[in-house]
């Protein structure tokens, strides 16, 4: 078993390199159409939607593949138990410290201390009700399907580990997942077609216009997730000997996609691969990238609590010392179950506004009408910090082979 190949190396690297071009080409055209044919773009959504429906069939199979195949390829469960709650608990850290950056960062910009007068009609504040805070809460943790998958993932693969049939099962497995995969490759063609009618969508239905008002919300986003990234992960990075920088510009191409279909799982077969050609062990990039779609979600973890502020400071609602206290609770648990498909930040949120009952709910269709540019950093910053996640946790299992192929180290 140790000689056999990891079944996401194969992965080409020209291929990838050519579809980052045609997104980002298709990027531009997409804003291009939405400015200049605002009637034709607005009708172009179905596009991106159709191609995340077509993918999720392949996408969730692979992942509990990945899961499986690497927690019982492993053989060694006190591993698996070491590398989990060195995940988790890193998780827990990273994306609390998010949190606590995007309260302050809310609190000392203020986002919400803008003029009313100059955005589109604000109705009187009305709570959201208890009922639909129920109906949200059990749907979206129904629908959380990674976390499921996460689950009965890691239990086949324990219980597989146990099986005299192991190394012969997990061929089979490897079989199945390199089938699924080259079928996801193919369909990967259609992700330009998919980000030129998203952006399309969000151009023509928002416009340029439709931003100027809340530039200010969306400057504190983006400038708080840089700052994360850099700063954050950044000096993380450092204290390992890494360059953050080299790191990103190594995996630029799956940055430009998921920064395309506005979803870090399109790009999941891709991230596996770079991170094990990176030297990162594969039963690391194996649990630590799925059990990040639920539990490493930095972007969502920053937006959430920005946007919150927000919707208080621009309403003036006051807020004690407890209140802010308690948004913080409630973030650290909605943040959790975004799970990464597109959109489910700004359920998340909706969650939190609905816990909190001190929110109006005409708030939420102000920030829907900003949610597709917030969500691209959000999406972005999710992305990076669950790959940089799992090279971390490599570091700290002493288990990451640096590949003189690609050069990560900081050169003074």
């Amino acid at each position: 078993m140790e000689n056999q190949q990891p079944i996401n190396t194969s992965v080409s690297g020209k291929f990838v390199k050519n579809l980052a071009s045609y997104v980002f080409v298709a990027l531009l055209l997409g804003v291009l159409v939405g400015h200049y044919f605002p009637e034709k773009g607005i009708r172009l959504d179905f596009l991106g939607i159709s191609f995340l429906y077509l993918i999720e069939p392949f996408i969730q199979p692979i992942i509990f593949l990945t899961i499986v195949i690497g927690v019982s390829g492993v053989g060694n469960l006190k591993k698996v138990r070491s590398i989990s709650f060195k995940a988790i608990a890193y998780f827990i850290i990273i994306t609390t410290l998010a949190i606590l950056l995007g309260v302050a960062s809310a609190l000392f910009i203020e986002p919400g201390k803008i003029a009313k007068s100059h955005i589109a009609t604000i109705a009187i504040p009305s709570k959201i009700s208890n009922a639909q805070f129920n109906d949200n809460w059990f749907n979206f943790l129904i629908l959380n399907r990674p976390l499921i998958v996460l689950l009965l993932a890691i239990l086949l693969g324990i219980a597989l580990s146990f099986s005299r049939h192991r190394e012969r099962l997990i061929i089979k497995f490897q079989k199945v997942s390199y089938f699924l995969y080259k079928i996801l490759m193919y369909l990967f063609y259609l992700i330009p077609i998919a980000a030129f009618g998203g952006m399309a969508y969000a151009v023509s239905k928002f416009g340029i216009d439709s931003l100027l008002p809340l530039g200010k919300l969306l400057a504190t986003t983006y400038i708080t997730m840089a700052f994360f990234i850099f700063a954050v992960l950044g000096l993380i990075f450092r204290y390992y000997k890494i360059s953050l920088w080299k790191f990103l510009i190594y995996i630029k191409e799956e940055l430009l996609i998921v920064f395309g279909t506005s979803s870090s799982r399109t790009a999941f077969p891709l991230i596996v691969a770079k991170l094990e050609k990176a030297g990162c062990s594969k039963a690391v990039v194996g649990l630590c990238i799925p059990l990040g779609y639920s539990f490493n979600l930095a972007g969502a973890s920053i937006f959430l609590p920005i946007c919150t502020l927000f919707v208080a400071q621009l309403f003036d609602i006051p807020l004690l010392l407890e209140d802010i206290i308690t948004i913080i609770l409630v973030i650290m648990i909605t943040s959790k179950v975004a799970s990464g498909v597109p959109g489910s930040g700004f359920i998340a949120l909706t969650i939190t506004f609905t816990t909190l009952h001190k929110f109006p709910v005409e708030a939420l269709a102000l920030l829907f009408s900003v949610d597709k540019f917030m969500n691209e950093a959000r999406t972005i910053t999710n992305f990076i910090g669950n790959a940089a996640g799992a090279v971390i946790i490599s570091k700290l299992e002493k288990d990451f082979t640096p590949n003189p192929e690609v050069d990560l180290s900081i050169t003074n």
